[in-house]
């Protein structure tokens, strides 16, 4: 599929509220920076998310309240290996990522051996 832009969608369609991986980008409009917020955090997903400001107290405030596993900030997609990775909600398992990883990808198994009396 060629990259798509889906614009003026309402956050009711099924467009908006599942999960797309794929080169399409969904744009819901809104009025102020708390129904931007509403809007993102109206679904079981939560992977990532961008907010794009000028501002730092709004930076701060979105990425605090939007319930996201990542939040990337007048960015997209970079990432620090040792950051921990992972989505919220119904996005991904667990984190990845630095001493994330450790807990993530390995099970802890006790054992209890007595010698002798």
């Amino acid at each position: 599929m060629a990259p798509t832009v889906f614009a003026d969608v309402d956050n009711s369609w099924r467009i908006a509220r599942e999960e797309i991986f794929g080169p399409v980008q969904v744009i819901v409009p809104f009025d102020d920076v708390g129904e931007a917020i509403a809007v993102a955090n109206d679904n079981r997903y939560g992977l990532a998310g961008q907010v794009w400001t000028t501002s730092l107290d709004t930076a701060h405030r979105v990425a605090r309240e939007v319930r996201a596993g990542t939040m990337w900030v007048n960015c997209f997609f970079v990432r620090d290996l040792h950051a921990p990775f992972g989505g919220m909600k119904d996005s991904g398992v667990g984190r990845e990522g630095g001493l994330h990883s450790q807990e993530f990808f390995t099970e802890a198994k006790a054992v209890v051996i007595q010698f002798g009396d």
